[in-house]
């Protein structure tokens, strides 16, 4: 969950520059300032807040920014969207002691993956190809 954290500008200039209806156009106004619409290696390493409300909070708010429209990452977003995964985002915006727990539990599952190691494993290059 993107709950804390920062992205750089290169990430999601595209979606704050060219507002679709999946962006509430105040919030995009406001991230602009802080991500300058020209590509510079300068400019797309700037950082920004996931969060605007609670940045440095482990909390539920980023499920209330989806709502809003303010998600900074459009793969963010996606999540509340008119699909299967809104009724997990409306509920988790209404509680933070599901969230948490529901948290948790992926935690404790992620801990418990066996992954290859060694010679039977793969780092790759590029995430999506073999290397």
């Amino acid at each position: 969950s993107h709950t804390i954290g920062q992205a750089q500008c290169a990430f999601f200039r595209n979606r704050i520059y060219n507002n679709g209806s999946d962006i509430d156009a105040n919030f995009a106004r406001t991230r602009q300032r802080g991500c300058p619409a020209a590509s510079s290696a300068e400019a797309d390493a700037k950082l920004a807040a996931l969060d605007l409300v609670t940045p440095n909070s482990f909390d539920n708010n980023y499920f209330k920014n989806l709502l809003q429209k303010k998600g900074l990452l459009e793969s963010d977003q996606i999540l509340f969207s008119g699909g299967s995964t809104d009724s997990i985002v409306n509920e988790y915006s209404k509680s933070p002691s599901t969230f948490s727990s529901d948290f948790a539990s992926a935690m404790v599952k992620m801990a418990d993956i066996q992954p290859l190691t060694g010679s039977a494993g793969e780092i790759r290059r590029i995430c999506s190809a073999v290397n």
